[in-house]
């Protein structure tokens, strides 16, 4: 009883009044020094990998780098002919108004489309490609203005930053949705667990305190590791799942300990108990989060560590929430609760009897019956199951989501249809970039030539191309046109063709000459090809550390060993259910989706990352519970069966609010954050309601005394029974 948890849980239970005060200091200082820093987002250069990062490098170091651009499509408002007088009037008084702007770097000649319906003008920004965003909104009202000067036209804007822009605000609109969603489920949830909105209402407060101090602090670390612009996205994911889950251990825990002292504790020794207990296991399950969390670092992309930065972050505060202001909560309401009960008593009335008892329950005994007395069908049967679902794991593609995939409900995504329909020619652009000793300018010249050449005679391009020069003639660039979509397989073989043959066959032979090809297709082919590079990297860094998170948790290397294969074998089934779903397109009117027919390039690893360490949660949990009791000198069966059932009600209502947390995101329009959501609470429900119940006990029933190898727990509590109080639980504090 003197571990790190229950010292802090003794000092909260001690002073409440202090540790209330403390921990919403605690959230305002964060969100307010937060605010007065701002967010440090990421740069273009931070996103940069592969053969199509080092090319923008070489760019960007001889100021050839590409440019954010908008278009505006002039046509007539009726749909019919174009007035061309009146459009190319138009587009002077545009590039007129735009020229005027600080923002824009240049605005090109307006072109026509082939059909004379459409006339495009190019406008050029200044500045970081990732900041154009925010330098949009002048363009817009500038295209605005010029609408009502003529109102007879049409005048319609996209581009890259208006897409982004768009982007930005739909996920904004869609999380407020998630919100509405999660939010009253959850707090239901709760109240069916506790029957007391009082009770139901101190996990929810608490993650969302949780959430708000995380956000301040993320915004502070944002200055040490730029933020990709997800990592609110996933503070809100995974903070609301993490933060109810540890308060509701912790709270049920209380509860337990509250119905079997039949009120001879008071409510402090009772907080020092589940602190013992369930602090404890929050402690150990939120580190493991973290540790697991971490291993995304590895993966050298802004965006992996933007998300780990904000799950490690949210991750603690949970943490500290429940072990800091939840205690001082539970003493004033057990107060509370002992004085109503007192006034009670005065009256002659009987005391209410205060849920949260041990029992399992009739549903919780069924499902375990199958484990208990068949355990090796049991596991045999569950095993061969969740292998069926890993099965479509074999036609599985990963692809890096491109503006294409975005939801046409943004409006700039309908007018960037109408762009593509209009000027094909304009759909895809390949830069290639050489640098080369200034003395062979004119070699990289005459190569780079033969390569538009060659590109011209080849259907995969268009004829247009053009050649720039640095001011030093040490880069020079090359820019091609493709008339196919960027999610296109012709795209895809547009830079294959550069890449294995035009220009091994030309810049290739220049000596000392760097090239590289960049522009969306090659950053899309170039981010899997890197992950991938990465991901045995992480994954054997995820396997060792959630194996030795569960032998330092349990002293058992067999079940550090069942950790890492059963959360390996939940983690595949849950993504061959995600390529069953997503890749198909038999499920997209069920949830509001068009398939791509790939998976999105962060989602596996987002996955196992994410799933390795919330596993963790029901694992601790629930073997805590389990090996409490071989520490009280039960036998390991008997132990298992108690623990799981024990342990089955605060595990269902955790898992059913993370899956309905989870499932929120299936509601949003982006596929990525749309997949992330559905593979996770598919992941969730596997773990919880077919590992932790089937698979768990069926392979320590089997296993027996040998699930804790190395240590032997049973012997130490028979050998010194005489250390036990008898009048409280066994825990082991180590």
């Amino acid at each position: 009883m003197n571990s790190l948890s229950v010292r802090v849980a003794r000092w909260s239970a001690r002073h409440p009044w202090r540790a209330i005060v403390g921990w919403l200091a605690f959230v305002v200082l964060c969100l307010g020094v937060g605010s007065a820093v701002g967010t440090n987002s990421a740069k273009t250069a931070d996103y940069r990998v592969g053969e199509a990062g080092r090319a923008e490098a070489l760019a960007a170091e001889a100021h050839l780098e590409r440019r954010a651009a908008e278009q505006v499509l002039i046509s007539s408002r009726s749909g019919g002919a174009l007035d061309e007088g009146a459009a190319r009037a138009a587009a002077d008084d545009l590039t007129d108004r735009m020229r005027k702007l600080p923002e824009v770097a240049g605005v090109a000649d307006p072109l026509l489309s082939e059909d004379r319906r459409i006339l495009m003008v190019e406008v050029a920004l200044k500045g970081e490609e990732r900041d154009a965003k925010d330098k949009v909104d002048a363009l817009v009202a500038r295209t605005a203005a010029v609408q009502k000067s003529h109102p007879g036209l049409l005048l319609e804007e996209t581009g890259s930053p208006s897409v982004s822009k768009g982007v930005d605000k739909q996920r904004s609109d869609d999380l407020a949705l998630s919100e509405a969603i999660t939010l009253p489920i959850t707090l239901v949830t709760l109240m069916v667990v506790f029957g007391s909105v009082t009770m139901a209402g101190v996990p929810l407060l608490l993650a969302l305190s949780s959430i708000a101090a995380a956000v301040g602090l993320s915004m502070v670390v944002s200055h040490v590791s730029p933020d990709a612009g997800v990592g609110t996205n996933v503070i809100l994911m995974i903070g609301l799942a993490v933060g109810v889950d540890y308060t509701l251990f912790y709270l049920k825990r209380e509860r337990e300990e509250r119905a079997r002292s039949g009120g001879r504790l008071s409510s402090e020794a009772l907080v020092e108990l589940a602190a013992a207990t369930s602090g404890r296991a929050v402690v150990v399950s939120g580190l493991a989060v973290v540790a697991s969390t971490a291993t995304l670092y590895l993966a050298s992309d802004v965006i992996f560590s933007s998300l780990a930065t904000g799950t490690i972050i949210v991750v603690l505060v949970a943490v500290a929430s429940s072990l800091t202001a939840l205690p001082a909560l539970l003493v004033k309401l057990g107060r509370r609760g002992e004085r109503r009960a007192l006034r009670r008593a005065e009256r002659g009335k009987p005391a209410r009897r205060v849920r949260g008892g041990t029992g399992g329950g009739r549903m919780w005994s069924a499902l375990l019956r199958p484990a208990a007395r068949h355990p090796f069908a049991t596991l045999c049967v569950s095993v061969v199951a969740l292998l069926a679902l890993v099965v479509p794991l074999a036609g599985l593609k990963i692809t890096e989501m491109s503006r294409d995939t975005h939801s046409r409900d943004i409006p700039a995504m309908k007018v960037y249809d109408r762009l593509n329909e209009a000027f094909p020619e304009q759909r895809v652009t390949h830069q290639v970039v050489v640098r080369a000793d200034a003395s062979r300018s004119g070699e990289v010249g005459a190569a780079l030539r033969e390569v538009a050449e060659r590109a011209a005679a080849d259907p995969l391009f268009t004829e247009a191309s053009r050649i720039r020069s640095s001011a030093d003639g040490r880069t020079s660039t090359l820019e091609l046109k493709v008339p196919h979509l960027g999610n296109s397989d012709e795209a895809y073989d547009s830079l294959d063709r550069l890449r294995d043959d035009f220009l091994p066959a030309t810049v290739g032979r220049i000596s000392g000459a760097e090239y590289g090809v960049s522009g969306d297709v090659a950053r899309y082919a170039d981010y899997p090809a890197h992950q991938n590079g990465k991901l045995p990297l992480v994954l054997g860094a995820l396997l060792l550390v959630t194996f030795a998170m569960t032998v330092y948790a349990f002293r058992s290397v067999v079940l550090g060993l069942l950790g890492v294969a059963l959360n390996l074998l939940s983690a595949a089934a849950a993504l061959g259910l995600l390529v069953l779903v997503f890749q198909g397109t038999w499920a997209e009117g069920l949830l509001d989706f068009q398939s791509t027919g790939s998976i999105g390039s962060r989602v596996p690893l987002f996955l196992f990352v994410i799933l390795f360490g919330l596993s963790m949660d029901y694992q601790v949990f629930v073997v805590s519970r389990i090996r409490e009791a071989v520490l009280a000198g039960v036998p390991t069966r008997q132990a298992v069966l108690d623990g799981i059932r024990s342990s089955a009600s605060v595990v269902t209502s955790a898992a059913v609010v993370m899956t309905t947390v989870f499932t929120s995101f299936v509601f949003l329009h982006i596929i990525e954050m749309k997949q992330m959501g559905f593979v996770l609470a598919a992941a969730v429900l596997i773990d919880a309601f077919v590992v932790r119940v089937m698979v768990l006990p069926a392979a320590m029933l089997l296993l027996g005394e040998a699930s804790w190898w190395p240590s032997r727990p049973g012997r130490r509590a028979t050998a010194a029974p005489e250390k036990r109080s008898p009048s409280l639980p066994a825990v082991d504090v180590r």
